[in-house]
């Protein structure tokens, strides 16, 4: 079956994130995001796809900070609420009834519900006709402990991480499942030395 190249996302599953942002007036939003991903290990930088039109790209412009919420599937009542054109003016932690949670580095706050928040800076945005990439860096990478594993690692049947696939009718909520099989990095590389190793431990 042949399938038209915008239908990608219904054969490609995609995170859910919510990205929430605040305004130089001070009112908080946030914004479901699944066209994110990280550039390149092991950079600390972040890239999401955002439509020209929107308040979250505005904030983002205009104070230079946002976070990056990960979700697991309780929250997949969220995202529409989220999605919804609202008002600059109008507060959506309120429309979504989500809780606050402080930011360490940054004045925009994360979701308080979510299980990771990546705090971020604007590094760089490239912007294209119909659309605009914006790089953030990562200042800041907070995660529940109740989703790690005692090594330190993500424990996805804890975490639940909310993820989408997409169809001619809409989304469709997933997640994802542990196959409890493992390979290290270094196993792609010669004499099985990862160039990259020294920087986790730092």
């Amino acid at each position: 079956m042949i399938i038209k190249p915008f239908l990608r996302e219904a054969f490609i599953p995609l995170p859910v994130t919510f990205i929430s942002t605040i305004s130089k007036k001070g009112v908080r939003n946030i914004a479901p995001w699944s066209c994110v991903m990280p550039v390149l290990r092991p950079l600390d930088l972040i890239c999401a796809a955002s439509a020209k039109k929107r308040d979250t790209l505005d904030n983002i412009r205009e104070t230079g900070q946002f976070v990056l919420n990960l979700p697991g599937t309780h929250l997949a009542d969220k995202v529409i609420p989220t999605a919804r054109k609202n008002s600059p003016e109008v507060d959506e932690f309120e429309v979504a009834g989500l809780d606050e949670k402080p930011s360490n580095t940054i004045q925009a706050p994360g979701i308080a519900e979510c299980y990771a928040w990546m705090e971020c800076k604007l590094y760089r945005e490239y912007e294209e006709e119909k659309y605009v990439l914006i790089v953030g860096k990562v200042l800041r990478l907070e995660v529940s402990d109740d989703v790690l594993r005692p090594d330190g690692s993500l424990d996805v049947e804890k975490a639940k991480p909310l993820m989408m696939t997409g169809s001619k009718k809409g989304m469709n909520f997933c997640t994802v499942t542990d196959l409890g099989k493992h390979e290290p990095f270094s196993a792609m590389f010669p004499g099985d030395k990862d160039p990259f190793a020294t920087r986790y431990d730092s």
